[in-house]
């Protein structure tokens, strides 16, 4: 599962051209620095229930609920009983992309399964916004 983010690219371009190499060198590091906080903002968004599509989670079916009471967890969704869906998510970048993935495959395919049924995988554009301005902000 893969999530990209766009960007103004004929602002970046305008701004590389400006810059010159020290703006190319700095990109790398913006482009990881944006996907962390990508990761960040799934994170906190998905530990309140919501997905990014707006709204909150549908709920659990009652088995799983009653499950997830007896082991004292909330029957209310937030995709976290262990914590190792949600903790293999991490980052890597390039010089030209960012990449926010799930560092086990077992992970990966959990996470694709709960993102059919509670789209939490993804950014709404107010979302995208945030991030364009951590990257312009990480840029310098």
């Amino acid at each position: 599962m893969e999530v990209r983010i766009q960007t103004n690219a004929k602002e970046v371009a305008k701004r590389v051209k400006k810059k010159g190499k020290a703006l190319s060198d700095s990109v790398k590091k913006a482009l990881s620095i944006t996907a962390q906080s990508g990761v960040n903002i799934i994170l906190d968004r998905t530990g309140k229930g919501a997905g990014f599509k707006g709204g909150a989670f549908e709920g659990y079916n009652p088995l799983y609920a009653a499950f997830r009471l007896a082991h004292g967890r909330s029957k209310t969704p937030d995709l976290n009983f262990t914590g190792q869906m949600l903790g293999s998510m991490t980052t890597k970048s390039t010089s030209s992309q960012a990449e926010i993935f799930f560092s086990r495959a077992t992970e990966s395919k959990k996470a694709a399964m709960n993102n059919k049924t509670r789209p939490f995988f993804g950014f709404n554009r107010k979302e995208e916004k945030k991030l364009g301005q951590v990257f312009f902000r990480a840029l310098k």
